[in-house]
């Protein structure tokens, strides 16, 4: 599966949200687009990059489930809310300045 693959009803089927409402959904789909675009950043990698690494859904489900779960969008970026995430980001990244 790539990142651009994903959809909305898949992420509430990962955060376990059995009936989404259309706020959940809205939130779903916010959470999904700032996630490519911190991958993106904090990769240095465009679009086409970033769906040659499977292992970068993971990184969207685990993100876009703490941000589902704290419903808070905390994402600086200097801080990165998860080791997995961090390591499956860093293993990829190019711009490494």
């Amino acid at each position: 599966m790539k990142v651009s693959e994903l959809t909305v009803a898949e992420l509430a089927s990962y955060c376990r949200i059995a009936e989404p409402t259309p706020e959940d959904l809205s939130f779903l789909s916010q959470a999904l687009a700032a996630t490519k675009a911190y991958i993106k950043s904090y990769t240095g990698l465009n679009d086409e990059s970033v769906d040659k690494h499977d292992d970068f859904v993971i990184a969207v489900y685990i993100l876009v489930q703490d941000m589902y779960d704290n419903r808070a969008m905390y994402i600086d970026s200097h801080i990165v809310p998860n080791a997995t995430v961090e390591t499956i980001l860093g293993m990829h990244s190019v711009n490494l300045l």
